[in-house]
């Protein structure tokens, strides 16, 4: 493994289509509102102000994320490709069901393990755990330097989780780090002595909510 240190960067897609309409989205592919464009163009501008550029960017495929992926890439000049370990959570009978339907499609069990499958026939928690970890070491199997990855609340959840060394808890339960739409976390990896460094976390200066 080389021994320079990786620069990652993990972003929650802008506002989608979903989110305005209140949507369980998981794989349901929702485009990027008004909103959700604007929100990805003021953090493609901050970080052209600041000078910050990426190697490499990493997209889930779902359009939400792509299309924010997108605009990023246009305005910093960097590659663009995508990866679907970094694809929400599929959960299964939910996907695109408003939130005041959900009772009725796919009642919450009384009790969730870690390997209970969302939405019926969806993925379980462990399930996108280890997908986040494959993320996470595809980026590692690559040559140090900056990445950007972005992604989707749930499974940027859990690639904290494997960074952390965290197991996914019993009913859900266990640290939940919250990602708004275009907020962004930054990691240092160093390999040769494996030490993570947060350097920034819930990072929205872009965009304040009115």
């Amino acid at each position: 493994m080389n021994e320079s240190p990786y620069y990652i960067t993990l972003l929650r897609h802008g506002e989608s289509v979903g989110n305005a309409e209140k949507r369980f989205q998981g794989h349901a592919d929702f485009p990027l509102t008004e909103t959700g464009r604007a929100q990805a163009q003021a953090l493609a501008k901050r970080w052209q102000v600041e000078d910050i550029g990426f190697d490499c960017c990493i997209s889930s495929p779902l359009l939400r994320a792509y299309q924010t992926a997108e605009i990023i890439c246009q305005t910093l000049g960097s590659p663009l490709e995508t990866s679907d370990n970094w694809k929400e959570i599929d959960n299964g009978l939910l996907a695109g069901a408003r939130d005041e339907e959900a009772g009725q499609i796919a009642p919450r069990p009384s009790f969730i393990t870690p390997y209970t499958r969302w939405g019926v026939t969806g993925e379980s928690r462990w399930e996108v755990y280890l997908r986040a970890g494959r993320a996470i070491q595809n980026i590692l199997d690559r040559p140090a330097g900056r990445y950007l990855v972005v992604a989707h609340g749930g499974i940027l959840n859990m690639a904290l989780y494997a960074i952390l060394g965290i197991p996914p808890q019993a009913d859900s339960t266990g640290p939940r780090f919250m990602f708004l739409n275009t907020t962004f976390a930054s990691l240092i990896y160093e390999p040769e002595h494996h030490n993570w460094r947060l350097l920034h976390f819930d990072d929205r200066a872009h965009w304040k909510d009115k």
